[in-house]
């Protein structure tokens, strides 16, 4: 029998109704681990409500398969509710060693076109739903001191931007910012923070604009192709695992058989003034020989 990796550990998957939630419950209970499904088994779009039939099933299959796995049925960006989970996850068996945030939804828009609705309705279902359950995850890693594994999920368009998707961007670029004060803040306490990028055929991807809405979803001929969400699951075990130990603050993009470790933000070039405050004329004849010359601004379009 193939080495377990997880075995013994207690892990929570959010959006474990999803493509690759599902992907995610299924491999960390074949590896031992005792799994939470928390999902609220809503459409793409997060317009639904709370169906707890998809949910139920992938607790189903896991235990079928010999595994161990609760559903808990809810929405995640709230805080009682969040509460609740990792509440769940103690009283039932004792301890909590991994919290993967898988969930999401979208609701695709250029920006002058976005309601309120739809820039709110994204950005607190992605980005506050990361925050609830990590805090009170947090609270109880730093009362135990024993380590534990947080592992986000964002997306090129957090790292790069999305032109019809700024809701989305904004949240998965804030996800990022939260995984590295989480990497500083929790590594004392052994706990490691990363976000994993994933390219895969799913409900979501299905929506995209290269996709033939008149045709058969993409996502349901995925399995066994390179775009098949099983393929994430991998890099999201070894970070889950002990020997993820020393990988924190990292967002790690997993596209079929390719892994890629981003670099964040950093200082491309450098330029001083003599004064200790700048002249506008002199910058202006300064940015373009310099910083603008390798790409940091880009100069300015003509629009007729």
């Amino acid at each position: 029998m193939a080495q377990q990796h997880l075995e013994g550990k207690v892990a929570i998957v959010t959006g474990g109704a999803g493509g690759i939630g599902t992907q995610i419950c299924t491999e960390f209970a074949r590896q031992g681990a005792k799994v939470i499904v928390a999902d609220t088994g809503a459409d793409v779009e997060g317009r639904m409500g709370v169906d707890a039939t998809r949910v139920n099933a992938v607790v189903d299959s896991i235990r079928a398969a010999g595994g161990e796995a609760i559903a808990s049925i809810g929405d995640i960006a709230d805080m009682d509710y969040a509460e609740s989970v990792i509440r769940l996850a103690l009283d039932r068996y004792g301890k909590l060693d991994i919290l993967v945030c898988a969930h999401g939804i979208l609701r695709e828009r250029m920006i002058f076109n976005m309601t309120e609705d739809e820039w709110d309705g994204v950005v607190r279902t992605h980005l506050k739903g990361c925050f609830a359950p990590t805090k009170f995850a947090s609270i109880y890693w730093r009362q135990v001191k024993q380590g534990g594994r947080l592992i986000y999920f964002t997306s090129s368009a957090g790292i790069r931007g999305g032109a019809g998707q700024p809701n989305y961007s904004a949240a998965h670029s804030g996800k990022i910012g939260l995984m590295l004060s989480c990497a500083q803040a929790l590594g004392r306490y052994g706990v490691t923070a990363n976000c994993i990028s994933p390219g895969a055929s799913t409900r979501m991807t299905d929506r995209g604009r290269g996709v033939d809405q008149s045709g058969a979803a993409p996502s349901l001929s995925a399995a066994g192709t390179a775009m098949d969400p099983a393929n994430i699951v991998p890099p999201i075990v070894y970070l889950a695992s002990d020997r993820g130990a020393s990988t924190t603050g990292k967002v790690v993009g997993v596209t079929g058989n390719k892994l890629t470790m981003w670099r964040q933000s950093q200082w491309e070039a450098s330029i001083y003034y003599e004064e200790p405050f700048w002249d506008i004329d002199r910058l202006f004849e300064e940015m373009p020989a310099t910083l603008q010359a390798i790409g940091v601004a880009p100069p300015p379009q003509q629009f007729p």
